[in-house]
């Protein structure tokens, strides 16, 4: 089920729980002496819950939408009676409600309401109090209305709510805010921080908040390690040293969203389903650190970690999500992605399966190659049975794939690659599908094509297109380039003679059709390039790159023996932005350090099994990445769609990889380099930017990348002659959505989706606006609340608000409102630099195959080894129930189903605890204090 909360009345948030609505039907069923069988209630619950599922895909649902979605249903299956009373109910419990609102605001002015405390005494409800602890986090706040904040607060309470409910109340009427005015998400980060504090550190005030904060930190390390939470090993750092070095404020950079979800997804706990937290903010990057500095030597340890800290806490690097759950703890899994490929051997089928569920256990991304697998048909001498094919193993992954949970917090994700020679291909198309025999559909796990050059030139001619059995053609699945194309041409020159039985022929142009016609349909398979993968591989001389992983950024070998694992983290570009302009001594220096923790984590992290082991000890793949893109060009002032905003990703990403590949030479003077780096790329002096044109001359065409570059690269292809690399590749850009999330900048490389979205998460609802495009509507003396009502009519489009210049509609031009093949440009700029790849999304407004096919040939044309998913336009809108459309136009119907969801947050400066502001006592253990 794609949600388990639903909204509230009041804002806050609850379980979804399917038996209050079989109650109600129940009760109204009853009441008409039982209409509906008694059996029949429960399959039209399920198809209640199933239509929910259905249409709250990433938006909570309302009680109200329920109850709607109820009234249908019963309308649809023709129980009319049963239906009038159920809208009675609802109107009769609409009547109960307005009457107690109308007895709270009664008791209000007669002051007689009344709130219970911690010590379970009553007090009467006080406005003043709420006043005041409004008014105590906003001394530098301009443009807060705490009036009409406690306004708010008053809708939501109820006669004897509790104190920590009354906190709660609050937060949720400040965050109701955020669309007003950017000040109104600081105050809600200051809000919840002063809960967090208390819960972790318990009463403080604002004198001794610093003593406090820090004292806490070893307390909490030395519990996590007593209740086998952290490694004993942490124990082994100068703790009092590290805890007098913590930067307390630096908790104050967060927003309200980036808090929430450090708060719910990060912080470690005691128990994954506690509601406790052991860590702020603070604690939390210390801990992050530590861990990455594990296997540095003892004499200069502490030096390391609080340079690893000065990078994490300040926004300008974050490691990937299973280094931030897990580094420090008692099973310090850190990696990102696993890449496997399956032997055509039903033990070594089974073992991979097993490895899956082991590496989706301990938090890892997984992509498996299944192109060896034989196709259906084919025989299997050693029973003398035809074979069934890949389609059958695949059915089996996707229900590997639900079963392990990934480190208890995400449900597992899985990619399968399949070439698009293989005799099953067209049945593997389809996969996702949601209609056909169930037996060969896998709803729950993703999929990408690995595409050939000899396909795309097969499609730009309108040829033929052979697909064969990996049994008959064992070769292809290792060759690339021109030795795939010769030997291809010979295979299909054999079955032409007879020599190969298994193989069917279609028209290339027509597969090519169909592979994007699923690709619309169901958002699968992705399309990726083998030959560029290959050709610009770095390690082209230890093995094939046969399928990327599951998020489309990495590309290494693996074989039966050596399952290749890599290790990610991202620079966050916009905190590099400064006075207008990159701060280019500043992102060398993050990204030295960043290759640093990155090497690091090789050593120290868990291995769930021998292959990943051996992989990753004997190559070191590291992914350097970025995200914030789009945050930089808005600091820049350069729009998305612009030959400026492809100068910027080439050479800022030219300083990174310059960086990232120096700072790997010089680890591997003082480490060594790995194991595998003689006859590689780098040993034989050809580095990412030489290997486009070796692209150029296997396809026989021209690849429109200009190479040439700012930097002089001599002292690094020196470096890299003389020492080695400490690392087999450097640099990979993977999607970020949720580090992006608490970096408050934009995913990846990705440009703006929408101005305005509504942010969804288990605890609730939040209209946001672009603060960019606030900020320099607030210069331009346009923001108001005209304003405001106008970008939610146009969904957070401003193309058509005419009052704003046109240099700013320009600069603020969502995605779907950009020619897509200047995202490509963007990319392919970028990538010349790049040893890996990067998480690439396509997006497309409209229907128009043809438009389809011009982006991603496209896309294969200018040289990008990899895309992700494909975005389609969807009838998005925000909520318009406050908007006078009539003002604007026609009146928007709402779409609950296709409500925009974004992942973006903006960066605050809240305060530190309030001297004497009221704390909300948590009722939680205190056993970590």
């Amino acid at each position: 089920m794609a949600f388990t909360h639903i909204k509230k009345r009041n804002g806050q948030t609850a379980e979804f729980d399917r038996a209050r609505i079989e109650i109600a039907i129940g009760k109204a069923n009853d009441s008409v002496e039982g209409e509906i069988a008694k059996g029949a209630i429960t399959p039209l619950v399920d198809g209640i819950v199933a239509r929910l599922d259905q249409e709250f895909d990433d938006v909570l649902p309302d009680v109200e939408s329920i109850q709607d979605l109820v009234e249908q249903a019963l309308m649809q299956a023709g129980y009319y009676r049963t239906v009038r009373s159920y809208i009675l109910y609802r109107e009769r419990h609409s009547q109960e409600r307005v009457e107690a609102q109308e007895e709270i605001i009664h008791k209000l002015e007669q002051k007689q309401l009344t709130v219970v405390q911690h010590d379970g005494k009553k007090e009467k409800f006080s406005e003043e109090k709420i006043a005041q602890t409004i008014q105590a986090y906003t001394k530098d706040l301009k443009h807060v209305d705490v009036p009409m904040l406690v306004g708010a607060v008053k809708i939501n309470l109820y006669d004897g709510i509790v104190a920590d409910e009354l906190y709660d109340a609050i937060i949720v009427a400040v965050r109701s805010f955020i669309e007003r005015d950017y000040e109104y998400s600081l105050l809600a980060a200051r809000l919840l921080l002063n809960k967090l504090y208390y819960d972790i550190i318990g009463p403080t005030t604002l004198t001794r908040f610093g003593s406090t904060y820090k004292d806490g930190f070893a307390n909490y390390i030395q519990e996590g390690v007593k209740n086998k939470l952290l490694l004993v090993e942490m124990l082994n750092f100068d703790l009092e040293e590290l805890a007098g070095y913590l930067k307390p404020e630096r908790d104050e950079i967060y927003s309200f969203m980036a808090l929430q979800s450090m708060y719910g997804n990060y912080f470690l706990r005691p128990e994954r389903e506690s509601k406790t937290v052991l860590e702020t903010p603070q604690f939390f990057w210390m801990r992050v650190s530590m861990g990455m500095a594990l296997n540095e030597p003892v004499e200069n340890r502490t030096e390391l970690v609080k340079k690893f800290y000065d990078m994490v806490s300040t926004k300008r690097y974050t490691p990937s999500s299973p280094t931030l759950y897990n580094s420090g703890t008692s099973f310090p899994q850190m990696s990102s992605c696993f890449l496997n490929t399956v032997d055509d051997d039903l033990d070594h089928i089974f073992k991979v399966f097993r490895d899956n569920a082991m590496m989706s256990k301990f938090s890892g991304g997984i992509a498996t190659d299944w192109t060896n697998i034989r196709g259906t048909g084919s025989l299997i001498k050693t029973i003398n049975i035809p074979s069934q094919g890949v389609i059958p193993f695949l059915k089996i992954a996707n229900d590997v794939t639900i079963a392990i949970a990934r480190s208890g917090r995400r449900i597992g994700a899985t990619c399968v690659y399949l070439e698009n020679w293989h005799y099953d291909f067209e049945d593997f198309l389809e996969l996702r599908k949601n209609t056909g025999d169930e037996r060969r559909r896998t709803h729950d796990m993703n999929t990408a094509s690995w595409v050939s050059d000899l396909f795309m030139k097969r499609v730009a001619q309108d040829g033929q297109w052979t697909m064969f059995s990996p049994s008959e053609v064992p070769e292809l699945h290792d060759l690339y380039g021109k030795e795939f194309e010769e030997k291809y041409v010979e295979y299909e020159k054999m079955a032409d003679n007879g020599d190969i039985k298994m193989f069917r022929r279609t028209s290339a142009t027509q597969l090519w059709r169909k592979m994007l016609t699923m690709l619309f349909e169901t958002g699968h398979p992705w399309l990726t390039f083998k030959d560029v993968c290959n050709l610009r591989s770095p390690q082209d001389h230890a093995g094939v790159v046969h399928n990327s992983n599951l998020c489309t950024e990495i590309t290494l070998n693996n074989s039966a023996d050596e399952t290749a694992v890599c290790n990610l983290g991202s620079v966050n570009l916009a905190t590099h932005v400064k006075a207008g302009k990159l701060d280019t001594k500043m992102l060398s220096e993050t990204v030295a350090w960043a290759m640093r923790m990155l090497d690091n984590v090789v050593d120290i992290t868990f291995y769930p099994t021998e292959e990943t082991k051996t992989s990753n000890m004997r190559h070191r793949p590291v992914g350097l990445g970025i995200m914030g893109f789009q945050d930089a060009l808005y600091k820049l002032d350069i729009p998305f769609e612009s030959e400026a905003a492809i100068k910027f990703a080439d050479e800022s990403m030219e300083l990174i990889s310059y960086h990232a590949i120096m700072g790997s030479a010089n680890l591997a003077r003082e480490k060594g380099a790995y194991s595998s780096f003689k006859g590689s790329k780098w040993d034989r002096g050809i580095f990412p930017i030489d290997t486009i044109e070796l692209v150029e001359k296997e396809r026989g065409q021209k690849i429109d990348v200009s190479r040439t570059g700012k930097l002089n690269w001599k002292p690094v292809r020196e470096a890299v002659k003389k020492y080695g690399l400490r690392n087999s590749n450097t640099m990979a850009i993977a999607p970020t959505a949720s580090i992006a999330n608490i970096n408050d900048c934009y995913p990846c490389i990705e440009p703006i989706y929408k101005n305005l979205y509504v942010k969804s998460n288990m605890n609730g609802e939040f209209t946001v606006i672009n603060p960019f495009l606030v900020e320099d509507l607030k210069k331009a003396k346009l923001w108001n609340d005209d304003m405001i009502e106008k970008l939610k009519f146009h969904d957070g489009s401003i193309q058509k608000i005419t009052e704003i210049p046109q240099k700013l509609r320009d600069k603020y031009k969502e995605v779907f409102e950009t020619d897509s093949k200047w995202l490509v440009r963007v990319a392919a700029y970028r990538g010349k630099w790049i040893d890996q790849s990067q998480s690439f999304n396509v997006f497309v407004r409209g229907v128009s195959g043809k438009a389809l096919s011009e982006i991603y040939t496209y896309a294969w044309k200018m040289g990008l080894k990899t895309t992700y998913y494909l975005r389609s336009l969807a009838a998005s809108q925000v909520e318009k129930s406050t908007v006078d459309t009539g003002k604007f136009g026609s009146t928007h119907k709402r779409d609950f189903s296709a409500i925009a969801v974004e992942t973006v947050e903006t960066a605050p400066v809240p305060a530190p605890i309030a001297e004497n502001a009221p704390v909300p006592k948590q009722q939680s253990s205190k056993s970590k204090k």
